[in-house]
């Protein structure tokens, strides 16, 4: 055994072909895969099983790295049906991943690529060999870091640079990005959730109520689930004036998930939310959609430490005292105690006890903070596209 073979427990040094530079100089190496290059963004980690795809494609994660911290990923492979980025111009959202063991080859029945080739195609970075779990416990404690991920063939990384291109990043508090996430025009979405063995199909009635859905990155299931509740729905960009969202002639309007600090968002999206507020016609909020009504209503919101990202939270419904097992993805949080008399808090975490829910009073106004679509419960939380299309039914037969 060479005394290099020594100093690795038997096992032949390899050098690394990928690094994650945090802020304060602290580097983390390990084995590239997928796209080269540098990338920098937010650290967070993800404690899903399963989803890798959808949770790199899910506009939410924007300017983000993901470290996951389930040790295996791959074996699902990639397919087209998978992705959540709804408007097939952007590029996947996150910037690129950090996992435990290297990239397993897919083995399941609906994959058509192995996740490294899609990262490169996709221009995702990929580092395994990291200790996520020590990653992740330094996550906890200290909050969300930024960082810079590299991948290079020759491992011939400037980390002094690196450190200073981590430093630059300046966090996700107050950075806008939801207009870059969004759709560019309106655009009609006519597909439903997958359902074995037919796949996708839809058969909409022509009485159906129609749901305006205001982008700001929506997912592609929030979509397919608003079509199989029943909705013939239309995207708009978050951005779109109030007249032209109402000459849509819509039954129900639905805010939809997307990045960033939605204080900053709030500067041209509040104006638009309070106008459609004001019309009292049915209105249903996603996460990012949820914060921005929230706002509207005369709420605010706070960055967390670390955020919510994986698929086991649990959700207490304070009106019906169930829990529901949940998808969340979000790094800002509506503080509880801003919310006023006229709201009522409808959903709590029982992780950390954050706001979850609110609706209304009198009005068919409502909003959670976690994704209704995303079925890890497996579906938990459908309801909330029932009661939203229900009174968007109401609303299309009194007009």
């Amino acid at each position: 055994m060479t005394p290099q073979a020594a100093k690795t427990g038997g096992w032949p040094a390899i050098a690394p072909t990928g690094v994650l530079v945090l802020a304060d100089g602290r580097c983390l190496y390990g084995a590239g895969f997928g796209a080269e290059g540098v990338r920098c963004g937010e650290v967070c980690f993800n404690t899903a099983m399963s989803g890798y795809q959808e949770i790199l494609t899910d506009p939410s994660y924007a300017s983000q790295l993901v470290v996951f911290s389930f040790p295996h990923i791959g074996n699902v492979g990639i397919n087209p049906d998978d992705e959540e980025t709804a408007n097939a111009a952007r590029p996947a959202a996150a910037l690129g991943l950090v996992v435990r063991e290297p990239p397993t080859r897919a083995a399941n029945y609906r994959a058509q690529q192995d996740l490294a080739d899609w990262l490169a195609h996709k221009g995702l970075i990929g580092l395994s060999g990291v200790n996520t779990r020590a990653l992740v416990h330094e996550l906890r404690r200290g909050g969300a870091l930024d960082a810079a991920l590299a991948h290079q063939a020759d491992g011939a990384f400037d980390i002094p640079a690196l450190v200073q291109a981590a430093q630059a990043f300046g966090g996700l508090r107050g950075k806008e990005l939801a207009r870059t996430a969004a759709a560019e025009a309106p655009a009609r979405w006519r597909t439903p959730r997958w359902r074995w063995p037919r796949g996708r199909t839809a058969r909409l009635a022509k009485t159906a109520p129609h749901v305006v859905v205001l982008d700001y990155g929506v997912k592609s299931n929030i979509l397919r689930c608003l079509t199989e509740a029943g909705a013939r729905v239309t995207i708009m960009r978050g951005d779109s004036a109030p007249a032209q969202i109402l000459a849509a002639r819509p039954d129900g309007i639905a805010l939809s998930n997307g990045p960033g600090d939605p204080a900053a968002t709030a500067a041209y999206a509040l104006p638009v939310v309070r106008a459609l507020v004001r019309t009292r016609l049915p209105l249903f909020g996603i996460c990012l959609g949820h914060q921005l009504l929230a706002l509207a209503l005369g709420g605010a919101t706070k960055k967390m430490a670390t955020g919510h990202h994986g698929a086991n939270h649990p959700v207490l419904d304070l009106r019906s005292r169930k829990v529901e097992i949940v998808s969340m993805n979000h790094g800002f949080t509506v503080a509880r105690a801003s919310l006023p008399p006229e709201v009522e808090e409808t959903h709590v975490s029982l992780f950390d006890d954050s706001n979850c829910g609110l609706r209304l009073k009198h009005a068919p106004i409502f909003s959670v903070q976690y994704h209704p679509e995303a079925s890890p419960g497996p579906q938990d939380s459908f309801y909330l596209f029932r009661e939203f299309l229900d009174a968007a039914t109401r609303q299309k037969k009194s007009t």
